[in-house]
């Protein structure tokens, strides 16, 4: 596999820059065959109590109509009048259409704020970046998809038809009531059909839109490896920074060895530095502690500064787990660090005990 090519799965990351980016899996086409099934639902409930107040709000437009003479202010009451008996009839319907459309979205993709989807950009007016798009294999898949789409409709609408043919015959001896109350059934059947194999085919596209976006995110080994980078930063600066912290490390060290009083030492390169001063400490307090490595540079940096060495592999053993830097030695250990203290500032045993 070449180094460019694209093998890796999209990481978190870019994930979550994909979707700040407003650049999500979605079918507007399902959202639309949503929106069609919502309202179909919806004139199957509310059609008739939507159809009964247009009706009588028609009926008693027309039933006051008189030979007075019709002022602009009664043109403007009725107007406003019949716009509520409107707005009141159709509100069901707009509400209901309104909750499919945020549910669908919601569950295709979740609550996204974008506001880069607002930025005014010139490649979506550029006529050669519309060109582009058109002539791209994806916009050739989603013109033959748009093709195929269409001849389902067709023949799904002429199924439909043929089904409610029986109907449709016999509206020639319905009254004029009974043809508008069979055409809207009939009407309805159809939407229904096709909504619902608009519905399937959405469902389709969707598929296809979150393969197509999961291959679009995918990675190179470039790019995995300059994220990793932006993550975890540079090595060559992580490596200097790492080498700085062990710096300041072993200068800090150095600093609290030399104020030590005694270092205490066993064979297995464990090594305890305690520092007491009676007029300013209650005990005997550890500086510093190591093992192997830093065991080793305690115990030179002791030699070199004439620190008081004592091998005591128990106590430095016991001292070494139970207590950290910084903290006072526990009680049980008073006595034999004492001990120590005392050879360490006898003039003549200033030696390796």
């Amino acid at each position: 596999m070449s180094d460019g090519e694209k093998k890796h799965f999209a990481t978190d990351r870019k994930r979550k820059q994909a979707r700040e980016q407003g650049r999500v899996a979605k079918s507007q086409d399902l959202t639309s065959a949503s929106l069609l099934l919502a309202a179909i639902g919806a004139m199957h409930y509310f059609g008739h109590t939507t159809s009964s107040i247009l009706a009588n709000g028609i009926e008693a437009g027309l039933s006051n109509a008189t030979m007075r003479a019709y002022s602009p202010q009664d043109a403007t009451h009725d107007l406003m009048r019949l716009c509520g008996q409107v707005a009141f009839a159709i509100a069901p319907l707009l509400l209901l259409m309104f909750v499919g459309a945020v549910a669908v979205n919601v569950t295709q993709v979740g609550l996204i704020l974008s506001p880069e989807k607002l930025t005014p950009k010139l490649s979506n007016i550029s006529p050669l970046s519309g060109a582009q798009r058109i002539l791209s294999i994806r916009g050739i898949m989603r013109l033959l998809f748009g093709i195929i789409k269409v001849g389902v409709i067709v023949a799904v609408a002429y199924y439909a038809l043929r089904a409610h043919q029986h109907r449709v015959i016999g509206m020639a001896t319905m009254s004029v009531p009974q043809i508008a109350s069979a055409m809207f059934d009939t009407l309805m059947g159809v939407c229904l059909w096709i909504g619902v194999a608009l519905f399937i085919l959405a469902l389709l596209e969707w598929v296809f839109q979150k393969w197509q976006f999961e291959q679009d995110l995918m990675m190179t080994d470039q790019e995995l490896r300059d994220e990793m980078k932006e993550l975890e930063g540079d090595p060559r600066v992580t490596d200097r920074r790492r080498e700085v912290s062990r710096q300041l490390a072993v200068d800090h060290v150095t600093q609290e060895v030399q104020t030590a009083h005694v270092v205490i030492i066993d064979p297995n390169d464990l090594v305890i530095a305690v520092r007491y001063d009676p007029a300013t400490m209650a005990t005997p307090t550890v500086v510093a502690k190591g093992d192997r490595m830093l065991g080793k540079k305690i115990h030179r940096l002791a030699l070199q500064s004439g620190i008081f060495i004592a091998e005591r592999k128990s106590l430095a053993r016991f001292l070494y787990n139970s207590t950290d830097i910084g903290q006072p030695i526990p009680t049980a250990q008073y006595r034999a660090v004492a001990e120590l203290l005392r050879d360490a500032n006898a003039p003549t045993e200033r030696s390796m005990s």
